[in-house]
């Protein structure tokens, strides 16, 4: 019998990492912020300029000065982010984009490979686990390479996911506090089998969903030519107001979510994790 070669992850959102790591550079004290917040480290003093904030003023160092002198901070490193990628049912579904209709699994492993990648230049730690209604893979401490390899054998399983078993797993795993991303679909199930799991994950890590919203559906929901398109408009319209019921719900419970289209997910994704960064809520 000859050997089957699975592909490996393509990563065509590593395009996006040069202006990402910039804006990290930036945050990384080379451009220094200068309001500390609970994500924040000292960084280093400098002379007080005209637009900077009262607040960073050093007046002891000042008052050993001629001049006025302020912190600077930068955020802090050596973060903890953990990815959880579902390998579920939904993510067998098939969404279109600019590389054709790719299921929502191949769109999650590219966001979390570009956040991977990006996370470890920020010098914080990345732990990887692949979960359907059990572990189908966990990478401790992620480099790139291995996460290539470890995301290259995974399939959508056609099971359900198991919100409990995942939540568990995490809490399990994760010893201090983390930024916990999950990527998965924003479907109606999960306001029963996730959101009542909620309160033990948020007291002891910040949560992130990220899901890939179908191309298609908000085609649909824009169609007004004849009746049918009518009938498939007022469906899909309902599908959106479902997302954006789901995406309300989770943020009342403290939960950011990311819901975006196939091609503009990791973007996306990678931006939310530097916003944070930059609040100091990491």
């Amino acid at each position: 019998m000859p050997w089957t070669v699975r592909a490996l992850p393509p990563f065509h959102s590593r395009r996006h990492l040069p202006p990402l790591l910039e804006r990290l550079r930036e945050l990384d004290g080379r451009r220094a912020s200068l309001i500390r917040g609970a994500g924040t480290e000292f960084d280093s003093l400098r002379t007080y300029v005209i637009g900077d904030d009262v607040r960073s003023i050093d007046w002891r160092a000042s008052a050993r000065s001629s001049d006025v002198v302020v912190r600077t901070w930068r955020p802090e490193r050596d973060r903890q982010v953990t990815i959880v990628l579902d390998t579920a049912r939904t993510a067998a579904g098939r969404v279109s984009g600019a590389l054709g209709g790719l299921p929502r699994l191949d769109t999650s492993m590219d966001a979390a490979l570009l956040l991977s990648a990006l996370a470890s230049h920020a010098r914080d730690q990345v732990d990887f686990l692949a979960f359907s209604h059990k572990v189908r893979a966990s990478v401790p401490r992620a480099t790139l390479p291995v996460l290539v390899q470890a995301m290259a054998p995974l399939e959508a399983e056609l099971v359900e996911f198991d919100a409990r078993g995942v939540v568990a797993e995490v809490l399990r795993r994760a010893g201090r506090r983390s930024l916990v991303v999950l990527l998965t679909s924003l479907e109606p199930s999960i306001e029963h089998s996730l959101v009542p799991l909620l309160p033990a994950l948020a007291t002891r890590h910040r949560l992130l969903i990220a899901s890939v919203s179908d191309p298609a559906v908000h085609a649909m929901a824009a169609g007004r030519g004849d009746l049918e398109s009518v009938y498939a408009a007022a469906a899909a319209e309902r599908v959106l107001a479902e997302r954006r019921h789901l995406t309300a719900l989770l943020a009342r419970h403290g939960v950011d979510v990311v819901d975006a289209l196939p091609d503009d997910l990791p973007r996306a994704l990678a931006d939310r994790y530097l916003s944070l960064k930059a609040a100091g809520k990491l």
